[in-house]
């Protein structure tokens, strides 16, 4: 596998050949994008109804338009403190083919919408003892910053919703 070669069907999805359309947004100090395909809205906070005994990252449901959305919050998945400062936070609206759902996301804040060439893309890095994480499909390298690509198959894996009452599909 070459530099900038992955076995992700994320890098493979634009039509533009050598460009990706991406959603940016942070978590914690860090900033992710995902395909821009993939997003079906961007809402502000809303209220979010707990669900009893729903996996630890669920943070609850939405009624978006009558339609009950299971939402994540991105700082338990990834294991960060809750944000003291929840201004800017947003929910990602997605559709996760594996899941086979709409599902909701809590991010701190979102950036832009950008193209980002395929060339400037390294694989996922992986950590010291050789496991590298599995919803990283790949690292933009940007003048200025990083920018980590999640594969939201990975990411949301349908083990996250089978004791969430109701909201595996």
């Amino acid at each position: 596998m070459s530099e900038h070669e992955t076995t992700n069907d994320f890098l493979e999805e634009d039509n533009d050949h050598d460009l990706l359309q991406l959603v940016s947004f942070e978590i914690g100090v860090e900033e992710y994008a995902i395909p821009i395909l993939a997003v079906q809205e961007i809402n502000r906070m809303m209220p979010i109804t707990r669900v009893p005994h729903s996996p630890a990252a669920v943070e609850g449901v939405i009624n978006l338009r009558g339609r009950i959305i299971p939402v994540i919050d991105m700082r338990k998945r990834f294991g960060l403190k809750p944000s003291a400062d929840e201004g800017d936070a947003r929910v990602i609206v997605v559709e996760v083919g594996n899941v086979g759902r709409v599902i909701g996301f809590t991010v701190d804040r979102v950036h832009e919408v950008l193209r980002l060439d395929k060339t400037i893309i390294d694989p996922a890095p992986t950590a010291g003892n050789g496991v590298k994480a599995d919803f990283i499909c790949g690292v933009g390298k940007l003048e200025d910053r990083l920018l980590i690509l999640i594969d939201l198959e990975r990411l949301f894996t349908r083990e996250d919703f089978i004791d969430a009452n109701g909201l595996a599909a």
